[in-house]
Protein backbone atom coordinates (compact mmCIF):
# COMPACT_ATOMS: atom_id res chain seq x y z
CA UNK A 1 0.00 0.00 0.00
CA UNK A 2 1.12 3.54 -0.75
CA UNK A 3 2.36 5.89 1.94
CA UNK A 4 0.07 8.79 2.85
CA UNK A 5 1.18 12.30 3.81
CA UNK A 6 -0.54 15.24 5.43
CA UNK A 7 0.35 18.30 3.38
CA UNK A 8 -1.85 20.80 5.19
CA UNK A 9 -4.19 21.12 8.15
CA UNK A 10 -6.07 23.92 9.84
CA UNK A 11 -9.01 24.80 11.99
CA UNK A 12 -11.23 27.68 12.96
CA UNK A 13 -11.16 29.02 16.47
CA UNK A 14 -13.36 26.81 18.66
CA UNK A 15 -15.96 28.63 20.75
CA UNK A 16 -19.46 30.11 20.61
CA UNK A 17 -20.23 31.91 17.36
CA UNK A 18 -23.94 32.77 17.17
CA UNK A 19 -23.51 34.79 14.00
CA UNK A 20 -21.88 32.02 11.96
CA UNK A 21 -23.18 29.01 10.05
CA UNK A 22 -21.67 25.54 9.77
CA UNK A 23 -20.91 26.21 6.08
CA UNK A 24 -19.11 29.41 6.97
CA UNK A 25 -17.00 27.67 9.62
CA UNK A 26 -16.14 24.80 7.28
CA UNK A 27 -15.05 27.24 4.58
CA UNK A 28 -12.67 28.94 7.02
CA UNK A 29 -11.14 25.61 8.07
CA UNK A 30 -10.76 24.54 4.44
CA UNK A 31 -8.99 27.80 3.60
CA UNK A 32 -6.72 27.42 6.63
CA UNK A 33 -5.74 23.91 5.52
CA UNK A 34 -4.97 25.09 1.98
CA UNK A 35 -3.02 28.09 3.27
CA UNK A 36 -0.84 25.81 5.42
CA UNK A 37 0.44 23.95 2.34
CA UNK A 38 3.78 25.07 0.89
CA UNK A 39 2.33 25.19 -2.62
CA UNK A 40 -1.12 25.66 -4.07
CA UNK A 41 -3.82 22.96 -3.91
CA UNK A 42 -6.42 23.76 -6.58
CA UNK A 43 -9.89 22.50 -5.72
CA UNK A 44 -9.81 20.59 -9.02
CA UNK A 45 -6.97 18.42 -7.67
CA UNK A 46 -9.08 17.02 -4.82
CA UNK A 47 -10.33 13.56 -5.75
CA UNK A 48 -12.51 12.85 -2.74
CA UNK A 49 -13.77 14.32 0.52
CA UNK A 50 -14.71 12.76 3.85
CA UNK A 51 -16.57 14.87 6.39
CA UNK A 52 -17.17 14.06 10.06
CA UNK A 53 -20.13 15.52 11.94
CA UNK A 54 -22.60 14.47 14.59
CA UNK A 55 -25.17 16.82 13.07
CA UNK A 56 -26.63 18.16 16.29
CA UNK A 57 -29.50 20.56 16.67
CA UNK A 58 -31.70 19.50 13.77
CA UNK A 59 -29.94 21.37 10.96
CA UNK A 60 -28.75 19.61 7.80
CA UNK A 61 -28.95 15.98 8.93
CA UNK A 62 -29.15 14.45 5.47
CA UNK A 63 -26.19 15.12 3.16
CA UNK A 64 -24.25 17.49 5.44
CA UNK A 65 -21.03 16.48 3.66
CA UNK A 66 -22.02 17.74 0.21
CA UNK A 67 -23.64 20.76 1.86
CA UNK A 68 -20.20 21.98 2.99
CA UNK A 69 -18.00 20.65 0.19
CA UNK A 70 -20.15 22.19 -2.55
CA UNK A 71 -20.06 25.43 -0.58
CA UNK A 72 -16.25 25.54 -0.94
CA UNK A 73 -16.26 24.71 -4.65
CA UNK A 74 -15.67 20.96 -4.66
CA UNK A 75 -18.24 20.43 -7.39
CA UNK A 76 -18.98 16.79 -8.28
CA UNK A 77 -16.29 15.53 -5.88
CA UNK A 78 -17.56 12.41 -4.08
CA UNK A 79 -18.16 13.15 -0.42
CA UNK A 80 -18.87 10.70 2.38
CA UNK A 81 -20.25 11.77 5.76
CA UNK A 82 -18.83 9.94 8.81
CA UNK A 83 -20.80 9.85 12.06
CA UNK A 84 -19.04 8.03 14.88
CA UNK A 85 -20.01 10.30 17.75
CA UNK A 86 -17.02 12.26 19.10
CA UNK A 87 -14.64 10.16 16.96
CA UNK A 88 -16.25 11.27 13.69
CA UNK A 89 -13.33 13.53 12.76
CA UNK A 90 -10.66 10.95 13.50
CA UNK A 91 -12.52 8.36 11.48
CA UNK A 92 -12.82 10.84 8.60
CA UNK A 93 -9.01 11.03 8.54
CA UNK A 94 -8.83 7.23 8.63
CA UNK A 95 -11.22 6.98 5.67
CA UNK A 96 -9.10 9.48 3.75
CA UNK A 97 -6.01 7.36 4.41
CA UNK A 98 -7.84 4.24 3.19
CA UNK A 99 -8.97 5.95 -0.02
CA UNK A 100 -5.39 6.91 -0.84
CA UNK A 101 -3.83 3.60 0.15
CA UNK A 102 -6.35 1.73 -1.98
CA UNK A 103 -5.34 3.69 -5.07
CA UNK A 104 -8.79 5.22 -5.60
CA UNK A 105 -7.55 8.76 -4.85
CA UNK A 106 -4.36 10.80 -4.72
CA UNK A 107 -5.63 13.91 -2.93
CA UNK A 108 -8.33 13.72 -0.25
CA UNK A 109 -9.88 16.31 2.02
CA UNK A 110 -10.78 15.17 5.53
CA UNK A 111 -12.97 17.72 7.27
CA UNK A 112 -15.21 18.01 10.29
CA UNK A 113 -17.60 20.49 11.87
CA UNK A 114 -20.37 20.97 14.39
CA UNK A 115 -22.34 23.88 15.82
CA UNK A 116 -23.41 23.13 19.38
CA UNK A 117 -23.88 26.38 21.28
CA UNK A 118 -27.18 27.49 19.75
CA UNK A 119 -29.21 25.06 21.87
CA UNK A 120 -30.33 25.04 25.48
CA UNK A 121 -28.45 22.94 27.99
CA UNK A 122 -31.26 20.39 28.11
CA UNK A 123 -31.29 19.96 24.34
CA UNK A 124 -27.50 19.72 24.22
CA UNK A 125 -27.58 16.94 26.82
CA UNK A 126 -30.08 15.09 24.61
CA UNK A 127 -27.90 15.29 21.51
CA UNK A 128 -24.77 14.33 23.38
CA UNK A 129 -26.60 11.50 25.09
CA UNK A 130 -27.39 9.74 21.83
CA UNK A 131 -23.69 8.97 21.54
CA UNK A 132 -24.03 6.69 24.55
CA UNK A 133 -26.26 3.66 25.04
CA UNK A 134 -29.72 5.03 24.18
CA UNK A 135 -31.98 2.50 25.92
CA UNK A 136 -30.07 1.89 29.14
CA UNK A 137 -28.28 5.21 29.60
CA UNK A 138 -29.94 8.20 27.93
CA UNK A 139 -33.58 7.07 28.21
CA UNK A 140 -33.10 6.20 31.88
CA UNK A 141 -31.84 9.72 32.60
CA UNK A 142 -28.08 9.24 32.60
CA UNK A 143 -26.11 12.16 31.19
CA UNK A 144 -22.73 11.89 29.51
CA UNK A 145 -21.08 13.50 32.50
CA UNK A 146 -22.85 10.91 34.63
CA UNK A 147 -21.37 8.08 32.58
CA UNK A 148 -17.84 9.45 32.91
CA UNK A 149 -18.49 10.10 36.60
CA UNK A 150 -19.09 6.37 37.01
CA UNK A 151 -15.74 5.73 35.35
CA UNK A 152 -14.10 8.32 37.59
CA UNK A 153 -15.59 6.79 40.74
CA UNK A 154 -14.42 3.33 39.74
CA UNK A 155 -10.93 4.66 39.01
CA UNK A 156 -10.66 6.41 42.38
CA UNK A 157 -11.74 3.22 44.13
CA UNK A 158 -9.33 1.00 42.21
CA UNK A 159 -6.17 3.12 42.18
CA UNK A 160 -4.07 5.63 44.07
CA UNK A 161 -5.73 8.72 42.65
CA UNK A 162 -7.80 11.57 44.06
CA UNK A 163 -10.21 14.18 42.65
CA UNK A 164 -7.29 16.61 42.93
CA UNK A 165 -5.62 14.68 40.11
CA UNK A 166 -8.61 15.47 37.88
CA UNK A 167 -7.95 19.10 38.74
CA UNK A 168 -4.32 18.72 37.67
CA UNK A 169 -5.49 17.67 34.21
CA UNK A 170 -7.47 20.90 33.97
CA UNK A 171 -4.57 23.06 35.19
CA UNK A 172 -2.15 21.56 32.65
CA UNK A 173 -4.51 21.77 29.71
CA UNK A 174 -5.68 25.29 30.50
CA UNK A 175 -2.05 26.41 30.73
CA UNK A 176 -1.49 24.96 27.26
CA UNK A 177 -4.74 26.38 25.89
CA UNK A 178 -3.85 29.85 27.16
CA UNK A 179 -1.10 29.79 24.52
CA UNK A 180 -3.51 28.73 21.77
CA UNK A 181 -5.33 31.64 20.11
CA UNK A 182 -7.93 29.21 18.77
CA UNK A 183 -8.94 27.77 22.14
CA UNK A 184 -12.52 28.10 23.38
CA UNK A 185 -11.44 28.47 27.03
CA UNK A 186 -8.03 30.03 26.48
CA UNK A 187 -7.26 31.01 30.05
CA UNK A 188 -5.20 29.56 32.86
CA UNK A 189 -6.69 28.18 36.05
CA UNK A 190 -5.26 27.36 39.45
CA UNK A 191 -5.50 24.02 41.17
CA UNK A 192 -7.74 25.69 43.74
CA UNK A 193 -10.07 26.79 40.92
CA UNK A 194 -10.12 23.29 39.50
CA UNK A 195 -10.76 21.60 42.85
CA UNK A 196 -13.43 23.97 44.20
CA UNK A 197 -15.58 24.37 41.07
CA UNK A 198 -19.31 23.51 41.22
CA UNK A 199 -20.10 19.81 41.08
CA UNK A 200 -21.52 18.43 37.84
CA UNK A 201 -21.69 14.69 38.56
CA UNK A 202 -19.81 13.43 41.59
CA UNK A 203 -16.80 13.21 41.61
CA UNK A 204 -16.57 15.43 38.49
CA UNK A 205 -16.94 19.19 38.73
CA UNK A 206 -17.16 21.95 36.14
CA UNK A 207 -13.39 22.15 35.59
CA UNK A 208 -13.24 18.40 34.95
CA UNK A 209 -15.55 18.74 31.90
CA UNK A 210 -14.82 20.10 28.44
CA UNK A 211 -17.08 22.73 26.85
CA UNK A 212 -19.42 22.11 23.94
CA UNK A 213 -18.20 24.26 21.07
CA UNK A 214 -18.77 25.49 17.54
CA UNK A 215 -16.00 24.97 15.03
CA UNK A 216 -14.53 23.21 12.02
CA UNK A 217 -11.22 21.64 11.03
CA UNK A 218 -9.75 20.24 7.83
CA UNK A 219 -6.73 18.27 6.65
CA UNK A 220 -5.39 17.59 3.17
CA UNK A 221 -3.86 14.15 2.61
CA UNK A 222 -2.02 12.93 -0.47
CA UNK A 223 -0.30 9.84 -1.80
CA UNK A 224 3.44 9.35 -1.96
CA UNK A 225 3.11 9.59 -5.75
CA UNK A 226 2.12 13.29 -5.71
CA UNK A 227 3.39 14.69 -2.40
CA UNK A 228 6.42 16.37 -4.00
CA UNK A 229 4.15 18.41 -6.24
CA UNK A 230 2.65 20.18 -3.23
CA UNK A 231 5.22 20.49 -0.47
CA UNK A 232 8.75 19.95 0.73
CA UNK A 233 7.41 18.98 4.16
CA UNK A 234 7.10 15.23 4.74
CA UNK A 235 4.52 14.53 7.45
CA UNK A 236 3.75 10.85 6.98
CA UNK A 237 0.78 8.99 8.37
CA UNK A 238 3.00 6.31 9.85
CA UNK A 239 0.33 4.25 11.57
CA UNK A 240 -3.43 4.02 11.91
CA UNK A 241 -5.47 1.92 14.32
CA UNK A 242 -9.18 1.80 15.06
CA UNK A 243 -11.56 -0.36 17.05
CA UNK A 244 -15.07 -0.53 18.45
CA UNK A 245 -16.37 -1.51 21.87
CA UNK A 246 -19.77 -2.05 23.48
CA UNK A 247 -21.55 1.30 23.51
CA UNK A 248 -23.00 1.02 27.00
CA UNK A 249 -20.71 1.27 30.00
CA UNK A 250 -22.57 -1.43 31.93
CA UNK A 251 -21.99 -3.90 29.10
CA UNK A 252 -18.20 -3.75 29.40
CA UNK A 253 -15.69 -5.74 31.38
CA UNK A 254 -14.01 -2.66 32.87
CA UNK A 255 -14.98 0.86 33.94
CA UNK A 256 -11.34 1.95 34.23
CA UNK A 257 -10.11 1.18 30.72
CA UNK A 258 -11.35 1.54 27.14
CA UNK A 259 -10.45 -1.59 25.22
CA UNK A 260 -11.13 0.07 21.84
CA UNK A 261 -8.34 2.56 22.55
CA UNK A 262 -5.98 -0.22 23.61
CA UNK A 263 -6.61 -2.19 20.41
CA UNK A 264 -6.42 0.91 18.19
CA UNK A 265 -3.16 2.04 19.78
CA UNK A 266 -1.55 -1.38 19.43
CA UNK A 267 -2.42 -1.46 15.71
CA UNK A 268 -1.14 2.08 15.14
CA UNK A 269 2.16 1.43 16.92
CA UNK A 270 2.73 -1.80 15.02
CA UNK A 271 1.98 -0.17 11.68
CA UNK A 272 4.34 2.73 12.45
CA UNK A 273 7.05 0.47 13.86
CA UNK A 274 7.25 2.51 17.07
CA UNK A 275 6.46 2.19 20.76
CA UNK A 276 5.05 4.79 23.16
CA UNK A 277 8.63 5.58 24.17
CA UNK A 278 9.31 6.91 20.66
CA UNK A 279 6.57 9.54 20.80
CA UNK A 280 7.46 13.20 21.21
CA UNK A 281 3.93 14.38 21.99
CA UNK A 282 0.31 13.23 21.97
CA UNK A 283 -3.13 14.77 21.59
CA UNK A 284 -5.57 12.63 23.56
CA UNK A 285 -9.33 12.72 23.96
CA UNK A 286 -9.92 14.49 27.28
CA UNK A 287 -13.66 15.17 27.13
CA UNK A 288 -13.55 14.71 30.91
CA UNK A 289 -10.47 14.75 33.11
CA UNK A 290 -10.83 11.06 33.88
CA UNK A 291 -10.67 10.35 30.14
CA UNK A 292 -7.15 11.78 29.92
CA UNK A 293 -5.91 9.64 32.80
CA UNK A 294 -7.46 6.52 31.30
CA UNK A 295 -5.93 7.41 27.93
CA UNK A 296 -2.41 7.46 29.41
CA UNK A 297 -2.89 3.83 30.38
CA UNK A 298 -4.82 2.67 27.31
CA UNK A 299 -2.18 4.15 25.01
CA UNK A 300 0.67 2.49 26.88
CA UNK A 301 2.24 5.60 28.40
CA UNK A 302 2.18 3.85 31.76
CA UNK A 303 0.79 0.79 33.52
CA UNK A 304 -2.80 0.66 34.83
CA UNK A 305 -3.16 2.83 37.92
CA UNK A 306 0.00 4.87 37.20
CA UNK A 307 -1.58 7.78 35.27
CA UNK A 308 -1.95 10.07 38.28
CA UNK A 309 1.71 9.63 39.15
CA UNK A 310 2.71 10.55 35.57
CA UNK A 311 0.63 13.71 35.82
CA UNK A 312 1.92 14.70 39.28
CA UNK A 313 5.54 14.26 38.19
CA UNK A 314 5.12 16.54 35.18
CA UNK A 315 5.75 13.75 32.67
CA UNK A 316 3.00 15.05 30.37
CA UNK A 317 3.78 18.77 30.81
CA UNK A 318 5.14 20.68 27.78
CA UNK A 319 8.66 20.31 29.18
CA UNK A 320 8.12 16.72 30.30
CA UNK A 321 9.12 13.46 28.68
CA UNK A 322 5.85 13.17 26.75
CA UNK A 323 3.84 16.40 26.39
CA UNK A 324 0.11 15.69 26.15
CA UNK A 325 -2.49 18.08 24.75
CA UNK A 326 -0.23 20.99 23.89
CA UNK A 327 -3.24 22.47 22.09
CA UNK A 328 -5.17 22.65 25.36
CA UNK A 329 -7.05 19.47 24.54
CA UNK A 330 -10.81 19.26 24.50
CA UNK A 331 -10.81 20.71 28.01
CA UNK A 332 -9.44 24.09 26.97
CA UNK A 333 -9.40 24.20 23.17
CA UNK A 334 -13.00 22.95 22.98
CA UNK A 335 -15.06 20.13 21.55
CA UNK A 336 -17.11 20.75 18.39
CA UNK A 337 -17.76 17.03 17.99
CA UNK A 338 -17.09 16.43 14.28
CA UNK A 339 -14.12 18.80 14.19
CA UNK A 340 -12.34 17.51 17.30
CA UNK A 341 -10.36 14.62 15.83
CA UNK A 342 -9.19 16.68 12.87
CA UNK A 343 -8.34 19.57 15.17
CA UNK A 344 -5.99 17.13 16.91
CA UNK A 345 -4.38 16.40 13.53
CA UNK A 346 -4.01 20.14 12.91
CA UNK A 347 -2.09 20.47 16.18
CA UNK A 348 0.10 17.48 15.28
CA UNK A 349 0.78 18.99 11.84
CA UNK A 350 1.70 22.35 13.36
CA UNK A 351 4.04 20.73 15.89
CA UNK A 352 5.76 18.56 13.29
CA UNK A 353 6.21 21.47 10.85
CA UNK A 354 7.40 23.90 13.54
CA UNK A 355 4.34 26.17 13.28
CA UNK A 356 2.84 25.78 16.76
CA UNK A 357 3.82 29.24 17.97
CA UNK A 358 4.20 29.59 21.74
CA UNK A 359 3.32 25.91 22.12
CA UNK A 360 6.11 24.68 19.85
CA UNK A 361 8.09 21.71 21.10
CA UNK A 362 11.74 21.20 20.24
CA UNK A 363 12.15 19.27 16.96
CA UNK A 364 9.49 16.58 17.44
CA UNK A 365 9.60 13.59 15.09
CA UNK A 366 6.63 11.44 16.15
CA UNK A 367 3.22 12.58 17.33
CA UNK A 368 0.05 10.68 18.20
CA UNK A 369 -3.62 11.61 18.04
CA UNK A 370 -6.31 9.70 19.94
CA UNK A 371 -10.02 10.32 19.26
CA UNK A 372 -12.80 8.52 21.16
CA UNK A 373 -16.50 8.22 20.35
CA UNK A 374 -19.03 8.24 23.17
CA UNK A 375 -17.65 6.78 26.37
CA UNK A 376 -15.44 4.42 24.35
CA UNK A 377 -17.72 2.78 21.80
CA UNK A 378 -15.26 3.77 19.08
CA UNK A 379 -11.64 4.84 19.08
CA UNK A 380 -9.12 5.79 16.41
CA UNK A 381 -5.39 6.43 16.82
CA UNK A 382 -2.98 7.94 14.31
CA UNK A 383 0.81 8.14 14.53
CA UNK A 384 2.45 10.86 12.42
CA UNK A 385 6.12 11.07 11.51
CA UNK A 386 8.18 14.01 10.29
CA UNK A 387 10.43 12.53 7.64
CA UNK A 388 13.67 14.20 6.73
CA UNK A 389 13.58 15.18 3.07
CA UNK A 390 15.98 13.00 1.13
CA UNK A 391 16.21 10.44 3.94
Amino acid sequence: MRDVYVIGAGQTPFGAFPGRSYRDLFAEAFSAARDSVDGDVPTGDIDEAVVGTLGVGGRQLGLPGPAVTEHVGLHNVPCTRIENACAAGGYAVRQAVQAIRSGMADVVLAGGFDVMTDMSGDVTKYWLGVSGETEWERLTGTTFSGVYAQMASAYLEAYDATPEDFGRVAVKNHANGAKNPKAHLGFECSLEDAVSAPEVAEPLNLYHCCPTSDGAAAALLVSEDVVDAYTDERIRVAGVGAASERVGLAQRDSYTAISASQVAAKAAYEAAGVTPADLDFAEVHDCFAIAELVAYEDLGFCEPGEAARLLREGYTDPDGELPVNTSGGLKSKGHPIGATGIGQVAEAFDQLTGDAGERQLEAPRYGLTHNVGGSGGASVVHVFEREEVGA
